[in-house]
């Protein structure tokens, strides 16, 4: 599905720029809310420690940092529409050999892909518009992942005072049905940590 983007990447440039290589630079809270939605994807990796990753909105590669000191060896490729982001990214580890790509989509095969935070700001676009954009994305880490991929999406069970009109919230149990009836029977829903949000996990 084919939607303008362009004012989401001006959004997050306009935080990397502000704010700089840290949590609130790509519109977290803080970093330990940030580490806490990394520990999720952990599961999907198993006991394996070393494969290749598809990062999709990688952002300043904060997850790559996060895996690297876990001890994990990740051949790692980063994509994201900010090439701001892209650009504090090498900044922040440049003796590394990580591919960096502006694209809005993944563009190439990996063990494992993850999406974290990029489902969140839709801005104005309408829910309708926004969960076929969400799909066709789930349907791109899909494609490129040889034994699963995972992300994360802001909840609808959030409390409705604090949601914001920008913001997207979805139902964990449609995208739970959507992974389960189309991509795969393996899937786990996480929905039990301290953060408005859940993680989904596919595995082929």
């Amino acid at each position: 599905m084919n939607i303008d983007l362009s004012p989401i990447s001006q959004y997050y440039t306009r935080k990397i720029a502000e704010h700089g290589a840290n949590a609130k630079g790509v519109d977290w809270k803080d970093e330990q809310g940030h580490a806490l939605r990394f520990e999720q994807f952990l599961p999907l990796f198993k006991t394996e420690t070393r494969f290749s990753l598809n990062d999709l909105g990688c952002g300043y590669g904060a997850l790559y940092g996060y895996l690297k000191s876990k001890g994990y060896e990740v051949a790692y490729s980063g994509y994201d529409i900010s090439e701001k982001m892209l650009v504090e990214c090498l900044k922040a580890y440049p003796d590394t050999d990580m591919q960096l790509t502006k694209s809005a989509s993944i563009l190439q095969s990996a063990d494992y892909s993850v999406a974290s935070g990029i489902f969140n700001v839709r801005l104005d676009m309408d829910d309708g518009a926004w969960s076929e954009y969400v799909e066709s994305v789930l349907d791109n880490l899909f494609e490129n992942s040889k034994k699963g991929f995972a992300f994360n999406c802001l909840t609808s069970y959030s409390d409705e005072d604090k949601k914001r009109p920008d913001l997207y919230y979805a139902n964990a149990l449609d995208l739970f049905h959507l992974c389960k009836t189309k991509y795969s029977r393996n899937v786990s829903l996480i929905h039990d940590y301290e953060l408005y949000e859940f993680t989904i996990m596919v595995r082929k």
